[in-house]
C-alpha cells in the first residue's frame, strides 16, 4: 500500500455527497414516493434522475471503502478501527435518529396520511413507539440508513481482517487485483451486480437492514473494491486504461434507459414492456460510470486545493442535516403553492446555507463536534 493521500478520491467523495443532495432536492419534484411532493409532479424530471441513481450510492460506498482502507492502515490494527469507526459514525447517527429525523416522518404523517397532532406530540408521544404508525415504522433512520449499513460493512472487514492470518490476507488480495487488473475491472464487478439481479429479481431496496440482502451483496461489492483500489494501488493502472471505454458504454447505456423511459412516459409501450433490458441497461450504466468516474477523478482531480480539507470535513455534517432540510423547505412550499422553478431555487439555496450553518456552528462548539460526525479537537 502507498501511504500517499489520492486527492482525486477525496474529491469524488465530495462530488458524491454533493450529487446525493442534489438528487434528495429532485425527490420533491419526480413522481416517485416521497415524504413530501409538489402538488404537480414532472414526469421529465426522471430522466435527469435516472442518469445516476444506477451509480452515486454504489459510489459512495466505494470511496467509503477507499476511506475504510486508509484508515485502517494509518490506526494499524481491527480493533482501534472498529472503536475509530463506531465513534465516528454511531454517535452521529444516534443523534440524526433522536433530533435530526424526527420532522421528516411527521411531515409525511401530516401530509399523507391525515396525522392531526402538533409536532412536539408526535416527537413525545408517537415517534418512539418502537412500532408502525401508518405504515411506518418509527423511531426511524430515513436517509441515515447509509450510515448504518457503511457501519456494518467497516465491522465486516475488521473482524475479517483480525481473523484472517496476514499471509493470506496478502494472496487474497493479490488474487482478487490480478482479477481485476485489465478488463476485469470492467467485467468481474458487473457480472456480479448482474447475477444478484438475476438471483432476486423483485427484490426492492428496504433500507431496514435486515431484509435487505440483495441490496448488502450489490454495495459490498463497491465497497470491497474500492477497498482493494486502496491496498493495491496499481489497480488505479486498470483504471486508467478502460476509464474512457467505459464511460462511452455507460453513455450508451444510459440511451437504452432513456428511449425505454420515454416510451412509457409517452405511452407508446405499456409499463411492463422492456423492464428486463431497462434494468440491465440499468446495472451496466451504473458500474461503468463509477469507473469513468474514477478514472477521471484519478487523471484530472488528483490534486489539493485550499479548499479539499473544508470541504471534505463538511461533507458527512451535510449528509446528516439535508434531508431534513429539504423536507421542512418543501412542506412550507407545498403550503405556499410555490410553482416548480422557483421551488427549486428555493430549495438549493436554503438547503445549501442551512448545510454550512449546521457545519460551522457544529465544528466551534466542541461537545457537537462528534454528534455531527466531526472528530473531537
Amino acid at each position: 500500500m502507498t501511504t500517499q493521500r489520492h486527492h482525486g478520491m477525496d474529491w469524488l467523495r465530495i462530488g458524491a455527497f454533493g450529487l446525493l443532495i442534489l438528487y434528495h432536492i429532485g425527490m420533491y419534484f419526480v413522481p416517485w414516493g416521497w415524504h413530501v411532493k409538489i402538488a404537480e409532479p414532472l414526469d421529465w424530471v426522471q430522466l435527469p434522475m435516472l442518469a445516476t441513481n444506477s451509480w452515486r450510492l454504489a459510489l459512495l460506498f466505494l470511496v467509503s471503502g477507499y476511506a475504510s482502507a486508509a484508515l485502517f492502515a494509518k490506526l494499524g490494527g481491527s480493533g482501534a478501527f472498529a472503536r475509530s469507526r463506531s465513534a465516528r459514525l454511531l454517535i452521529p447517527l444516534v443523534f440524526g435518529i433522536v433530533v435530526i429525523i424526527p420532522p421528516q416522518p411527521w411531515i409525511e404523517l401530516v401530509g399523507q396520511h391525515g396525522y392531526t397532532h402538533g409536532f412536539l406530540h408526535f416527537w413525545a408521544r408517537d415517534y418512539f413507539r418502537f412500532g408502525s404508525l401508518e405504515g411506518i415504522i418509527l423511531p426511524t433512520w430515513q436517509h441515515l440508513w447509509f450510515v448504518v449499513y457503511l457501519w456494518v460493512y467497516t465491522m465486516l472487514a475488521a473482524i475479517l481482517v483480525a481473523l484472517v492470518p496476514g499471509a493470506m490476507r496478502t494472496r487474497i488480495a493479490d488474487g482478487a487485483a490480478r482479477w481485476l487488473g485489465g478488463a476485469g475491472l470492467l467485467v468481474w464487478p458487473l457480472a456480479a451486480w448482474l447475477l444478484i439481479y438475476a438471483a432476486f429479481p423483485d427484490h426492492d431496496e428496504t433500507h431496514a437492514l435486515f431484509d435487505d440482502g440483495p441490496s448488502h451483496l450489490h454495495y459490498l461489492t463497491p465497497f470491497l473494491v474500492g477497498w482493494l483500489l486502496r491496498v493495491r494501488p496499481q489497480l488505479f493502472e486498470a483504471v486508467a486504461r478502460w476509464w474512457r471505454a467505459a464511460l462511452i458504454i455507460a453513455v450508451a447505456a444510459f440511451g437504452v434507459v432513456a428511449w425505454i423511459l420515454c416510451l412509457w412516459l409517452t405511452g407508446a409501450q405499456p409499463a411492463d414492456w422492456g423492464l428486463l433490458p431497462f434494468n440491465i441497461a440499468h446495472l451496466v450504466q451504473g458500474w461503468t460510470t463509477i469507473v469513468a468516474l474514477v478514472g477521471i477523478a484519478d487523471r484530472y482531480w488528483n490534486r489539493d486545493h485550499p479548499s479539499r480539507t473544508t470541504l471534505a470535513e463538511a461533507v458527512f455534517p451535510f449528509y446528516i442535516i439535508h434531508q431534513t432540510i429539504i423536507v421542512v423547505v418543501g412542506w412550507y412550499l407545498l403550503q405556499a403553492d410555490v410553482a416548480a422553478l422557483p421551488s427549486f431555487l428555493i430549495l438549493v439555496a436554503t438547503t445549501t446555507l442551512g448545510c454550512w450553518l449546521f457545519y460551522l456552528i457544529g465544528r466551534n462548539i466542541g461537545w457537537l463536534r462528534p454528534l455531527i460526525g466531526l472528530q473531537r479537537k
